[in-house]
């Protein structure tokens, strides 16, 4: 997900808005999220009527140009609302991004496995390379870091151009063995718990990475090219910890996620008494190694 990423760029935007305090410049980094839900719950319509293929390359039209819409644009508002249609074109393929990996992958689980850590790892880069990115183009101005967004031109010709999904039925035939297969649905409880877990875990990631920024300004420890240059360093560590998820998951299976989110856990605490930058770099990687192993596992 590539909508926090500009949260480096919030404390430039406090005094551009005339009116809006810092809490409403704050729910532009939050506001995606409300968006990102209403993609989540609208996917698997559009799915059934118009394949995942398409359903992503939609998500990513939307994603591009709704983010890039304040690079030229001033007022809150207008911003405020490309914001949310950021997090609704993100959540319309966002899910995708992992379920489809098991329709190429399904028949081995240590490859599987491997697929996932990839997957993951790969988010990492992605995440990387905007914050490096973010972190100079903050430099020229706050309208520069929403460019970042122009990432999503190459990604949205690769998947289109050379992407084959394995073969699914008709829309009109998916949508009657949907109707059909309604009435015996019933609840599946490791799926409930898991999004209970996952639920939790964001709950308190999401405000770290909205907040990381400011707190790295607010505290003295640096400026908002410091607080990117973070993000993008702590991303590049999780990298090889995605890489080998495969490598963890097969040594030590269900012991994983404990693990993780010891590390999780600790690496918050850290945070929450650092006094230098290079403290909070330290408890920042621990807390990605966790992640790296935790919510991998969940989604495997």
């Amino acid at each position: 997900m590539m909508a926090p990423q500009i949260a480096s760029a919030l404390p430039l935007m406090y005094h551009a808005f005339k009116g809006v305090q810092a809490a409403g410049v704050q729910t532009l980094s939050t506001i995606p999220n409300f968006g990102i839900v209403a993609g989540l719950l609208i996917s698997p319509f559009m799915v059934r009527w118009f394949h995942e293929k398409a359903t992503i390359i939609i998500g990513l039209l939307v994603t591009l140009i709704a983010g890039t819409f304040p690079m030229y644009a001033s007022a809150y508002v207008p911003i405020l609302i490309s914001r949310f249609l950021i997090g609704l074109g993100i959540g319309l393929f966002n899910s995708l991004a992992v379920s489809l990996i098991p329709q190429f992958y399904k028949r081995d689980e240590d490859e599987l496995a491997r697929m996932i850590g990839y997957q993951n790892v790969m988010g990492s880069v992605g995440a990387a390379i905007a914050s490096f990115l973010v972190s100079y183009l903050v430099t020229i101005s706050w309208h520069a870091a929403f460019a970042i967004y122009l990432l999503v031109i190459p990604v949205l010709i690769l998947f289109a151009l050379f992407v084959p999904l394995p073969h699914t039925a008709t829309p009109r035939q998916t949508s009657q063995t949907t109707t059909k297969a309604a009435g015996n649905h019933q609840i599946n409880r490791p799926v409930v718990v898991i999004s209970i877990l996952m639920f939790l875990v964001f709950t308190f990631y999401m405000p770290f990475s909205y907040e990381l920024p400011s707190l790295i300004v607010n505290e003295g420890l640096g400026n908002a090219s410091t607080a990117a240059l973070i993000a993008g360093l702590s991303t590049l560590v999780s990298i090889p910890i995605g890489a080998s998820f495969g490598f963890f998951f097969k040594r030590l299976h269900d012991r994983i996620f404990p693990l993780g989110f010891v590390l999780v856990a600790a690496g918050f605490l850290l945070i929450a008494v650092a006094t230098n930058i290079i403290f909070l770099f330290i408890a920042v990687v621990i807390l990605g190694f966790g992640f790296g192993l935790g919510v991998p596992y969940l989604y495997n």
